[in-house]
């Protein structure tokens, strides 16, 4: 690309592109600013030695800096919710992971908690971290549409996130993340309490069924788990987010559908 050429809009779509996916999703201006145009001029050796004799020491900054918290405290305040609301506000008020501080707001459910089927999926993306519920994006449309077609919707689950923060960029979680947050979903399950539970996505399936497997080998196959205290029949199915990206998937996912259906049916949940 020569200097001094204005970019076509193939190559302006481009850069946005690689803007969303390291991570950029919005705007600090309504006008850009080249920092580059005007560089600070450089100050004089004679002056780089007065302001550094001029400014205070400052201490080292302490090792826990990236907010690393404590899961056993997580676990102790999960513990002390006696109702999703009251759960609501001790995550609202928890500083104990870092994920928070780089996101908009807390994405802590949706649907019907008094529902006997829950849906767990693994983090908030964009748009679910600028409307503060999960599964509302591209992929949230998909999964409407999915329990659509086996006489569900939203009013007939509840839905959660083993994250509840957006990690920048949306990356997946880091074990660290995933262990400071799993108090708090280990306390949903409880005090909702479902009949069955549908997880969507490697993650979601690696952290309910305490598994390293792939998502690949254990989609479609019922267990009995244990998520804290509640013992509950999981399903793992493939992610909405990844049936976008591979639609030859979806004829797996229809089969974990259909199988989830039987099973309602077989319980009387329907």
């Amino acid at each position: 690309m020569s200097q001094g050429r204005e970019l076509n809009k193939a190559e302006l779509l481009a850069v946005l592109d690689w803007y969303r996916a390291a991570g950029v999703d919005l705007a600090v201006g309504e006008d850009p600013v080249d920092r580059f145009a005007q560089p600070a001029p450089a100050p004089s050796p004679a002056q780089a030695l007065r302001q550094a004799a001029a400014a205070p020491a400052q201490p080292p900054p302490p090792a826990t800096a990236a907010i690393t918290g404590d899961p056993s405290e997580a676990r102790k305040l999960a513990a002390s919710a006696g109702t999703l609301d009251e759960l609501q506000k001790i995550l609202e008020a928890y500083d104990g992971c870092s994920l928070k501080f780089r996101a908009t707001q807390l994405v802590f459910a949706d649907g019907n908690p008094e529902a006997k089927i829950m849906l767990i999926g693994e983090a908030p993306g964009a748009e679910e971290d600028r409307q503060g519920k999960p599964f509302v994006g591209r992929s949230g449309q998909l999964l409407d549409r999915m329990l659509g077609a086996i006489g569900l919707d939203r009013t007939k689950v509840f839905i959660v996130n083993t994250v509840p923060w957006r990690p920048p960029g949306n990356r997946t979680p880091t074990p660290e993340e995933m262990e400071l947050c799993l108090p708090f979903l280990n306390r949903q399950v409880e005090l909702v309490a479902p009949k069955l539970v549908l997880t969507l996505g490697g993650p979601a399936m690696q952290t309910v069924f305490k598994t390293s497997a792939g998502i690949i080998k254990m989609r479609g196959r019922w267990q009995d788990v244990a998520i804290g205290n509640h013992q509950v029949d999981a399903l793992p199915t493939l992610h909405p987010a990844y049936l976008l990206r591979n639609p030859a998937a979806k004829q797996q996912a229809w089969a974990d559908l259909l199988s989830l259906k039987m099973k309602i049916d077989s319980l009387g949940l329907g």
